[in-house]
This record gives C-alpha cells, sequence and structure tokens, in this order.
C-alpha cells in the first residue's frame, strides 16, 4: 500500500504572471505559500489487469483496461487518467483519490490532484522524480495533454511546499526561492492570515483563458496590471524578509486593486462588499485566492482586529477555515508492502525469531 499527500496552497501575489502567455514575454513571478489541507492518493495492487480510480470528491468509480487507447480528455477523471497515461502505465492497480477541501475553491486544487497522483505513480513505479521535475511533469500534463489554461505556480507550491517566491523565466524555466524570515514573524504572518469562504465554488478555466488572452495583447489594461503584480510580488517578498509585515498587508491591498482590473470576471459585487466589510473591521489587505469570481478570500489581519473581522463575517455567513503553513510539499506517508504483500512497496518488514534468553 502507498499513501501520499500533497498539500493546496494560498497566493499573496503575482498570480497571472505565471501564464505562459505572459511570462513567456515578461517573465513572471509569485508569492504563495502551501498550507495543510492536503489531497491524498492510496494506491494499491489489482491483480486482474485493470485500473481502478475511486474519487470521493467526485463521487466516481471508473475501471479502465488498455490506457494508452483512450482519450484521455474525455470524463471527469481525466486528471488521473492523463497522468497514467503520460507515465506509460502497463500495472494493474486500484487508486482511490480524497481531498480535505471542495474543488474550485481557487486553492490550487486540481494541481495538487496532479501532483499528488505523479507522486504516488512514480514512486510505485521506482522511478521518483525530483521536486522540479515533479512539478515539471504535472504542469505539462495539465497544459499540454489536457490542454488547460492553466498557470505554472499551483503545481510548485504542491510539490515544494513552504513559503516560495516562484519566479518564471521567457525561456520558460521556473527557480524557487525560500522565503526564510525569522521564526518570529513567521509565527506572526501565520497568525494574521484569515481564510474564509465565500460559500461560491467556481470553475476557474474560462476566467483564466480569458486572462490569458487579453494578457497576450502587448498595451492593454490587463497586460499593464499584470506588470504591476508582477513587482508587487518582489515587494512583498522584501517587507516579509525585513519583517514589515505592516507593508506586507498594505501590498496585498494594493495587489488586489490591480488584480480586480486584470479581468471584470475576477470579482463580483459580494466579494466586493465583503472585502469592504474586512476593510472597514481593521483588515489591512486581502484577495480572492485562484483566478477569481469565488472560492476562499484571504485577508491580512493584526490580532487586535481580528475578532470584529470574525464577528462582521459571522453576520455575512461565512465560514472560516484555519490553517498552518506546509513545509514539506508533496511527500510519502506509508509505502509498505506489509499491508498488502506488494513487491514494488518499499522495504519488507523483516522478522526474526526472538530467542528468549535466561538472565
Amino acid at each position: 500500500m502507498l499513501i501520499v499527500r500533497s498539500p493546496v496552497r494560498v497566493s499573496f501575489g503575482g498570480g497571472g504572471t505565471d501564464l505562459p502567455a505572459y511570462y513567456e514575454k515578461h517573465g513572471g513571478a509569485v508569492l504563495s505559500a502551501a498550507i495543510n489541507k492536503y489531497f491524498y492518493t492510496i494506491l494499491t495492487k489489482r491483480t486482474d489487469g485493470r485500473i481502478q480510480v475511486i474519487s470521493s470528491d467526485l463521487r466516481l468509480i471508473e475501471t479502465w483496461q488498455d490506457i494508452a487507447q483512450m482519450n484521455v480528455n474525455d470524463g471527469e477523471l481525466s486528471l488521473p487518467l492523463a497522468a497514467m497515461k503520460e507515465l506509460g502505465i502497463e500495472i494493474s492497480l486500484n487508486l482511490f483519490l480524497a481531498s480535505e477541501i471542495p474543488p474550485g475553491t481557487g486553492l490550487g486544487s486540481s494541481a495538487s490532484v496532479c501532483v499528488s497522483i505523479l507522486k504516488a505513480l512514480t514512486t510505485y513505479l521506482q522511478a521518483p522524480l525530483s521536486k522540479h521535475a515533479l512539478a515539471e511533469k504535472a504542469f505539462h500534463v495539465a497544459r499540454e495533454i489536457l490542454n488547460m489554461p492553466v498557470g505554472k505556480q499551483d503545481e510548485y507550491a504542491a510539490s515544494y511546499g513552504g513559503l516560495n517566491y516562484i519566479t518564471f523565466g521567457e525561456n520558460g524555466g521556473t527557480s524557487v526561492e525560500p522565503v526564510l524570515p525569522s521564526p518570529d514573524v513567521l509565527r506572526e504572518l501565520q497568525g494574521n492570515l484569515l481564510l474564509f469562504f465565500t460559500g461560491a465554488s467556481h470553475n476557474s478555466w474560462s476566467i483564466l483563458k480569458a486572462q490569458e488572452e487579453s494578457s497576450s495583447r502587448a498595451g492593454s489594461a490587463a497586460c499593464d496590471s499584470l506588470r504591476q503584480i508582477h513587482l508587487l510580488a518582489k515587494e512583498m517578498q522584501s517587507a516579509i524578509s525585513k519583517g514589515n509585515l505592516r507593508m506586507f498587508g498594505s501590498l496585498l491591498d494594493e495587489a488586489w486593486q490591480a488584480k480586480r482590473k486584470v479581468s471584470d470576471r475576477i470579482s463580483t459585487e459580494r466579494i466586493d462588499q465583503l472585502y469592504a466589510v474586512a476593510r472597514d473591521n481593521g483588515a489591512l489587505g486581502g484577495k480572492i485566492t485562484g483566478a477569481g469570481g469565488g472560492g476562499f478570500l484571504l485577508l491580512y489581519c493584526e490580532e487586535e482586529a481580528q475578532s470584529r473581522v470574525r464577528d462582521a463575517f459571522a453576520r455575512e455567513g461565512l465560514r472560516e477555515m484555519t490553517f498552518e503553513f506546509d513545509f514539506q510539499g508533496a511527500r510519502v506517508l506509508v509505502n509498505d508492502p506489509f499491508l498488502d504483500d506488494d513487491g514494488r512497496c518499499g522495504p519488507r518488514w523483516n522478522f526474526t525469531p526472538f530467542a528468549e534468553q535466561n538472565v
């Protein structure tokens, strides 16, 4: 039996500059943090030549044979199917997929799904990938195999974990720079971040596709806003590194105002109203996670104002999701052949007779 988990993330700044249409012309950068909400993949062997995938979130069960001949773009389980086809899986197995959060909430869950599945499969095939290679493979599956209009940040956050400044070169190269403030600053940052579910999950593909089209046009309002967002991500990194968290909160607000100009679909009247409520009650800054349109509202709010914000949002009917940063990224939790006698899994248990000795 093999059990793998990968985290989702919150993005602070730079979102949208990780789309190829933008970074291939201008370069891009994102400041983000993985959080301790996870996607899980459980892999066990079969002996009938078939592959079965069970998704608890989608409430689906599919069984396949001869994946190499299948069209991976059809169906709600296209991600695991595409990952297995990309790796040339010719073995019989079960995959059970489950997440701690619902899909479509703007926390990079689709990328976490792909990273977790690839981590499980490559571990099982005894061909493990580095964190960088794992992120690139997941991006390739989503972008090139499934033609999803995704950016590159989510796969790296899920693979690496941690608080990172991730840069995207015009040549497609990606580098991950950990942001390492003092432990006290890190605790304060984490304690001042609040995450509220707006009550609206969404499919971000149409928003991302429209954003990519507009950002590819030089001189467009979207492109100008993304250039500002790009610069603000670097300023946020600097503010955290220097321990200036009030500045970070203000920059978060500035970046949100710029992000709203990228597309009229990023925010809604309801989101604008909720954000105004948060600011009126003491939040220094915030943003909608992911591509926009719904999902979670992330706020930077110092301790003395947090009760006011929580009370105000309780009156609005919003639920808070508590979280901490994750610094492990995608990892194997269990790799044990003893549980199902699978020789492909980790080191076998060795039992030796206990010889009772006279004392």
